[in-house]
C-alpha cells in the first residue's frame, strides 16, 4: 500500500513541502496538513502501518527519522532534535517507541 492510497498526493506535496527547511518540523501542523487528521481510524492505522517499515508494530526512533520519506521519497531527514521531539510527543508509555495506539493519538491530538 502507498501513502497516496490514503491521503492525496497533492495535500502530501504539501505538507512536505512546507517543512522542507531543517528544523521547521511541527508534527500537528504536517497531520493537519498532510489531512490525516480528517481521516478515519482505520485509515490512520495504515497510514501508521506504511511508517512502520520494519513491520515490528511500532514506529522506532530511527523510522521517526525518516518520516517524511514515508509520506514520500523526496521528503527530508528530520534532524536529531525534531526526532527526538517527535517520539516525545507520541510515545505516551515510555517504551522509546510509538504503538499503533499512541500513533492514533498523536494524530487526534493534533
Amino acid at each position: 500500500m502507498a501513502m497516496t492510497d490514503v491521503l492525496s498526493a497533492e495535500d502530501i506535496k504539501k505538507a512536505v513541502g512546507a517543512f522542507s527547511a531543517a528544523e521547521s518540523f511541527n508534527y500537528k501542523k504536517f497531520f493537519e496538513m498532510v489531512g490525516l487528521k480528517k481521516k478515519s481510524p482505520e485509515d490512520v492505522k495504515k497510514v501508521f502501518h506504511i511508517l512502520d517499515k520494519d513491520r515490528s508494530g511500532f514506529i522506532e526512533e530511527d523510522e521517526l527519522k525518516f518520516v517524511l520519506k514515508g509520506f514520500t521519497p523526496d521528503g527530508r531527514d528530520l534532524s536529531d532534535k525534531e526526532t527526538k521531539a517527535l517520539l516525545a510527543a507520541g510515545d505516551k508509555d515510555g517504551d522509546g517507541k510509538i504503538g499503533a495506539d499512541e500513533f492514533a493519538t498523536m494524530v487526534a491530538e493534533s
